[in-house]
This record gives structure tokens, sequence and C-alpha cells, in this order.
């Protein structure tokens, strides 16, 4: 059941539990240029940083949120068996996290007041919820733990106002918006108002750890970029706009102009995850030197022969860190999604693939849905034009993908993760797992000059005549 918002008195504690006592003894080693930046960080004995991607235990024996200023390190939230990903708010005056009140309570949403201490629970169920960040306009996205495994969730309705506080009943109005038999967790909030996301690849399917990202109504899903094969996670937006992510013994970066990831010239190491910017070319990352020793907090200046240590515990790993000051706050984006139990996509052009592109037009495209039992079915076919173009009505909110198919029925392509499209969703793409970095010609696609009706592979025989079509073996 949603709990609504409960207000707690709160005292900081500058001396923390005695589980994690040793950290206020912990050897630390400031530089001069950081010492006044204050950091929050996950404190934990065990951190698995891929264990929520398996739909695990991230903290098998729990964790803390400390904050660090001055070289001193205090509890970060008082009276909780557990507590960990905690996300600044934009103007930095109250804080996102996850937390256990008790030890058989599962992960719930809470926020702190940076200000007077205070405690708001803003989303409670019996499944576990972490990894909060803060949305404009009053919302937040989170994962929750499904039947389907980690889900990434929006709590809250969109306010007339940007700058508006999440309110006290968010946790009731929760939108899902991830379709998938398979894990999601929040990674960052975009500058430009999208959710970077990770999960498996092939999405729906795979394993290896990769970078996603989808619009804050569910909307818009699509590989950040397609050079798949090497895990990527943890990534974070800097003030550049490039966003920087971690690939375990590395660290590279997505930036615009490529459409491809970028090496970072970075010590060799075992990294976390989630960097945090201090300045520009300036960030605290969690790395540790081998299995065997904890992740610490260290200073990364790309190009530098080393790591510098920033702040050590010799019983706990030390991750996640977020620093506490102002940052810009992300656009809002403006939903076109309608109450329709269907979508709409049209393909410019099905022969252009990232594995190599198609010499002929296939002659029709299968559509495969996914249904609640994790059983495949068959929606339908439909025609592929010879420039490669279709348009087709799916079923929305569930997981699709397509195949492509020659005269004989034969398969040619077949997209072997999954995607959604949520109802009412007008979509497009260039080709078949094409990539966004490639852009169709300049031209209207033979599907629009025959018809501007989609054929209709949902197999609801309920929708308006208006909607369908169903000539070209639609059905």
């Amino acid at each position: 059941m949603r709990l609504r918002a409960t207000q707690f008195a709160f005292v900081v504690l500058v001396v923390a539990s005695m589980r994690f006592g040793a950290l206020a003894q912990a050897a630390s080693r400031m530089n001069t240029a950081l010492a006044n930046a204050q950091v929050i960080v996950t404190a934990a004995p065990i951190f698995h940083p891929l264990a929520a991607l398996q739909g695990g235990e991230r903290f098998p024996q729990g964790a803390q949120l400390l904050r660090l200023r001055a070289g001193k390190t205090e509890l970060l939230v008082a009276g909780f068996a557990d507590t960990a990903d905690a996300n600044v708010s934009f103007d930095a005056s109250t804080v996102l996290f996850s937390g256990k009140k008790s030890k058989d309570d599962p992960w719930q949403i809470w926020e702190l007041s940076l200000k007077d201490h205070s405690l708001r629970r803003l989303f409670a169920q019996t499944g576990d919820a972490i990894r909060p960040m803060y949305l404009p306009a009053g919302q937040f996205v989170f994962a929750l733990h499904t039947a389907h495994g980690f889900q990434l969730e929006v709590a809250g309705k969109s306010a007339s106002s940007l700058v508006a506080p999440v309110p006290d009943d968010a946790g009731d109005a929760v939108v899902p918006l991830t379709y998938i038999r398979a894990n999601a967790i929040p990674s960052d909030v975009l500058l430009d108002g999208r959710i970077l996301f990770e999960s498996g690849y092939p999405l729906g399917t795979g394993t290896t750890p990769e970078l996603y990202l989808v619009y804050s109504d569910g909307s818009g899903v699509e590989s950040y970029r397609c050079d798949h094969g090497t895990a990527r996670w943890g990534g974070r937006q800097l003030a550049s706009g490039d966003v920087v992510f971690t690939q375990g013994s590395t660290l590279a970066r997505f930036t615009s102009p490529l459409a491809h990831a970028a090496p970072i010239a970075a010590p060799h190491a075992e990294y976390a995850g989630s960097i945090a910017e201090i300045s520009a070319g300036t960030w605290l990352v969690s790395a540790r030197s081998s299995a065997v020793s904890h992740y610490a907090l260290k200073q990364c200046k790309p190009g530098a022969a080393a790591l510098q240590a920033f702040f050590v515990d010799a019983a706990n790993d030390l991750v996640d860190p977020v620093v506490i000051t102002p940052r810009p706050r992300p656009h809002r984006h403006p939903s076109g999604l309608h109450d329709w139990s269907f979508a709409n996509l049209l393909a410019l052009d099905a022969r252009q693939s990232r594995s190599g592109d198609l010499k002929e037009a296939p002659a029709s495209v299968r559509l495969e849905s996914m249904d609640e039992s994790g059983h495949i079915v068959a929606q339908g076919t439909a025609p592929v034009e010879a420039d490669g173009s279709f348009f087709v009505s799916t079923p929305a909110n569930r997981p699709i993908r397509f195949a492509l198919l020659d005269g004989k029925g034969n398969v040619l392509r077949q997209e072997q993760g999954w995607f959604w499209i949520r109802g009412g969703e007008q979509r497009y793409c260039v080709g078949c797992h094409t990539g966004p970095e490639r852009s169709s010609e300049n031209r209207v696609p033979a599907v629009l000059l025959r018809t501007t009706t989609p054929v209709d592979l949902t197999g609801n025989a309920s929708r308006p005549a208006s909607t369908r079509q169903t000539g070209g073996g639609g059905q």
C-alpha cells in the first residue's frame, strides 16, 4: 500500500552508529582544492555494483549515507537501519534517498531537508524502491522491484511550475516507464529532460550492462549509442553535456559529435560506477586497486597518471558520491501521449541497419509481442515498400520487436532485443536498429504516398474501423 508523506523530527549525528563508527577515525587525505566540497557518499561493508541489474541486493550487509565536509564525516540520516542512493535537489535544499527504518522493511523513498533535517516518506510498497532522482515540476523517477525485476517508475503529477517541490502525495500518482521483462535502473536525469538508465543488452533479454534513454512519460526509448559489446554503467552527465560512465576497469564518455563511445585517459582501476563532478576536469570517483580491497573516494583528473585519495575507509566501500551544490534544472518533456491501447510507428528505411544495410527491400515485416506470461505472440505482418518504408499500429505498453521477411516468409533480419511504445505515441525510426546518429534521406516515404493509414498489427478488433487497415497481411 502506498503511504502518504509523514513528517519526522531529525537531528544530524556527528558520530555514526557502532557499525559505521570506525569512519570517524578513517584515514583521509584531502586535496586543498576540494577541501570545501560537501559530499554525500554511501558507506557499506560490501557493495555489488551490478547486483540490481540482476534484481539482487547491492548492499547485503547494509549501508549508511555519510556527509563529508572539511575532512570529517557525519551520519546524514539518524534512526534508520539502512540508507543509500542520495540525490540532491536542483537548489541543493533537499535530498532524496532510499532507506529502511528497520532491517525487515523494503527499501522506501524518503526526502530529507538539509535546512531543518525534517524527513518525509514519499513512497512505500512491498517491493524495494531504489535510486530516486529528482525530475522538474515536482516529480521523481525511481526503480521499483516487481514480478519482472526492477522497473522505472515516475511518482507525482507534473506541476505547472518547474520549481514546484515534490508534493506529500507524490506516491499516490505513479506511472510505469519501462515495459520489459528485465531490470532497469535509473542512472541520471539529463539536462534535456530524458532519463538515462541501465539495463542489459540486448534490451529485455541480454545481460551485458548498457545505457539507454527514455522520456519521463516512458516514450522514445532508445540506446544512447549503438556501438554495443562492452559493459558500461554508472553514467552521469557533466556540465559540458558529455556523459561519463564506467566500463569496469576504465572510464569512457559519450560526446555529442561522436556516434560511438570515446575512451578517457584514466588510471587503470576497478571503478564502482557513477562519478561526481567537482569542477571542470576534476571528478570524484569510487575506485579500488583490486577485488580484495574496498572502494574508496578518489580524485580523478583525465590524463593524470594516478588517482589521488580523497577519502578512504579501511572497513567499508565508499560509493555513489554526490556533491551538495545547486545545479541546473533539466527541461520538462511535454508529453504527447493519448489514452490509447495502441501506438503508431513509421519506419523510413528498414534496409538500413548498424549490422549492415540490406541490398534489397524486404517483402514484409512481422511484429512480435510478449504477453504477461512471457510467451512470444506473432501480431501479424505488413508490407514493406521498395524504399524500405512501412507504417504500422502496434500494441502499447508491452514488449515488441520486428523481423524482416523475404517474399517466401523467411527471416532476413530479426531484432534480438525488445522495446516498447507508449499508448498514443507517434514514433518513427530511420531503419532497423540504425542508431540515433543515423539520419534519413530528405524524401517522402513511399508508404505514405500509398496510404496514410497504418496497418493494424494490434490484434484488437474493437478498434474503430477508421484506425484500422488490414490489407497487406495486417492481420
